[in-house]
């Protein structure tokens, strides 16, 4: 059984924001007896972190560090991982009786795993000890002086397809132990909407701050309302025509180029 605590990580010292704060008070509110850590430069090791954690704190993209340290973190303690912009609308006790549960995320209609939505495991549950040796093995400074900058979603879905995942919003149960949840339990709001899908089997809304790209610095401007979220709309209504228009292989490739050059040293 999962035990009763919920795991975040807080990594650069920056003070939280409404939403971050509105998403942990729904925490204390539908879990009001679980241990909530959060987890950050003073109670986590970061100079025994693999190089990608190591490299990725120094460059400050803290959110691509937490996408090995919550995996750590969950695989030494047990418990359930949320990222802070998740709020919760229904206690997380029915969770529990997994071994391990994760989520599906709808994003520009492509359908992946993300352990940012929240995920639970029983301590030392051995798939997250083999999802953190993909992260142990590859550097976030590549040799040409570029990050890599690879979703965590795009990783964890490769990998749990090696376990049978199926790319299809139902739920599933790999590995006869991993439950995958469809999209209306972790992710009713895909990304870009302004309104969550709400269903009576929802648990939690993940609201895509997406720490991990620079549309922070537009949430601090916006705020985390009405007009952010129209702000975010708008903002991908071209990365939605252009998936539609091209088709799913075809825009994945376009992207892969544009990552390519826009990586590459310039000659000044």
């Amino acid at each position: 059984m999962i035990p009763k605590i919920i795991h975040y990580c807080w990594f650069g010292r920056n003070p939280k924001h409404k939403l971050e704060k509105k998403c942990i008070a729904s925490w204390k509110k539908l879990c009001p007896d679980y241990q909530i850590i959060e987890w950050n430069e003073d109670n986590y090791d970061l100079d025994s972190a693999p190089q990608f954690v190591r490299q990725a704190i120094e460059a400050k993209k803290w959110a691509f560090a937490t996408d090995y340290i919550r995996l750590k973190i969950v695989y030494e303690y047990g418990g359930v991982y949320m990222d802070t912009d998740v709020e919760l609308i229904k206690p997380l006790d029915p969770l529990l009786d997994n071994k391990a549960y994760f989520g599906l995320q709808n994003s520009n209609s492509i359908i992946s795993i993300a352990s940012g939505l929240g995920f639970g495991a029983e301590k030392q549950t051995e798939i997250l000890r083999e999802l953190m040796a993909v992260y142990e093995s590859e550097p976030f400074i590549l040799p040409d002086g570029g990050k890599n900058m690879t979703p965590n979603s795009k990783k964890e879905t490769a990998f749990f397809q090696k376990y049978g995942l199926i790319l299809d919003d139902r739920e599933q149960l790999l590995a006869g132990a991993i439950h995958i949840y469809p999209t209306e339990f972790f992710n009713p709001i895909h990304w870009g909407e302004k309104k969550p899908h709400l269903t009576g089997k929802t648990v939690s809304i993940h609201w895509f701050a997406a720490s991990w790209w620079d549309n922070a610095s537009i949430r601090r401007v916006l705020g985390c309302g009405k007009l952010y979220r129209t702000a975010m709309f708008f903002l991908h209504l071209p990365n939605r025509a252009l998936l539609m228009i091209l088709g799913k292989n075809a825009y994945e490739s376009m992207k892969k180029r544009y990552k390519h050059d826009t990586n590459r040293p310039r000659v000044m």
